[in-house]
C-alpha cells in the first residue's frame, strides 16, 4: 500500500474531521485569474459545507463569474500531526432569505455552542440575512490526509 493510501481518511473520518474543525479556507478565482483566499466559518454536512457571507464580498463576485472553489480545512502543527481535507467544489449561491436565515442561525448556534444564544440572536440574524447570500460547497473531488496514521514513520 502506498503512503498516500495509508494517510487517506475514510468518508466517516472526513465527516468527523469537518465537524470537529471550525475554519475553512476558501479559494476562488478573481477577475485577474489569481486566487482569492479567505477564511470562513462553516456548517458541515458530510463533506458538503455551507456558510453565509455579504452579497457584496469579493468571493461572491468571483463565484458569480465562476461558481467553483477549492476549500481547505486543516489542523496540526508538526508533520506527524498534519490532518486535512481539500475539497474541489461547485458552489451554489443561495439567495432565498429563509435559507440564508437558516444558515445564519445554524452558524450562530455552532459557533456560540448555545441554542439559547442562537434563539436570542434570531432577529439580528434575520436582519443580516437581507444583506447576505448563502454558499453551499458541493465537492466534486476530495483529497484527505492524516499523517498520524503513519505512526511516526515516514
Amino acid at each position: 500500500m502506498s503512503r498516500r493510501d495509508q494517510i487517506k481518511l475514510t468518508p466517516q473520518e472526513i465527516a468527523d474531521f469537518l465537524a470537529e474543525e471550525k475554519v475553512a479556507n476558501v479559494a476562488t478565482i478573481g477577475r485577474t485569474g489569481r486566487p482569492h483566499l479567505v477564511p470562513v466559518w462553516y456548517l458541515p454536512d458530510g463533506s458538503t459545507l455551507s456558510t453565509w457571507t455579504y452579497e457584496s464580498s469579493q468571493k461572491v463576485a468571483n463565484l458569480r463569474r465562476l461558481a467553483q472553489a477549492t476549500v481547505l480545512v486543516e489542523a496540526g502543527t508538526s508533520y506527524e500531526e498534519l490532518r486535512g481535507v481539500s475539497l474541489e467544489c461547485d458552489v451554489e449561491i443561495v439567495e432565498d432569505t429563509e435559507r440564508i436565515t437558516a444558515i445564519g442561525s445554524a452558524l450562530t448556534e455552532r459557533y456560540t455552542g448555545s441554542p439559547e444564544v442562537a434563539a436570542a440572536a434570531s432577529q439580528f440574524v434575520r436582519a443580516q440575512a437581507a444583506k447576505r447570500v448563502g454558499l453551499v460547497f458541493h465537492p466534486t473531488k476530495v483529497v484527505s490526509w492524516d499523517h498520524s496514521k503513519l505512526g511516526g514513520t515516514y
